[in-house]
């Protein structure tokens, strides 16, 4: 009994990997806009959050910047956010309870948070990183806008 119910499970989370969420995106111009990564205005940070990989792409995840919900992402989708200098918390819902990263950015810098999918009990999970401006760059290259919810 427990093997069949464990391979539906297994069964079950093939298909919703195998799926792909959909999210609200910005327009193409908009997309052009923010991936030119210019230097932030006086006074703010530029925050690029993306999510470019390939398990869990029918999975759909809460951002939030500040205890503030940013919004869903998809696979190959980010957002942009300019923020104020200082301390900030980035978190994402995961399986059980939010993972969060703690992110001090300074005025004129671009900075790079990569979302990434866990492999999850139920569902797939959601953790966060910070990686390289290089790294970043690359990646929201591969990936569209979506508009902040």
């Amino acid at each position: 009994m427990f093997r069949k119910a464990f391979l539906g499970v297994c069964l079950i989370s093939a298909f919703l990997a195998a799926g792909c969420a959909s999210v609200p995106m910005a327009s193409k111009d908009e997309d052009t806009a923010v991936k030119a990564f210019s230097t932030p205005p006086a006074g703010k940070a530029g925050l690029y959050i993306y999510r470019n990989t390939f398990g869990g792409q029918a999975l759909k995840k809460k951002l939030y910047v500040d205890g503030v919900f940013l919004g869903e992402t998809a696979n190959k989708v980010y957002f942009y956010k300019e923020l104020a200098p200082g301390q900030h918390e980035i978190s994402t819902e995961s399986e059980f309870s939010n993972n969060a990263l703690a992110l001090k950015v300074q005025a004129g810098n671009n900075y790079f948070v990569e979302q990434f999918i866990k492999i999850g009990v139920f569902v797939g999970g959601a953790a966060l990183k910070q990686v390289s401006e290089e790294e970043g760059k690359k990646k929201v290259l591969e990936c569209m806008l979506a508009k902040p919810q």
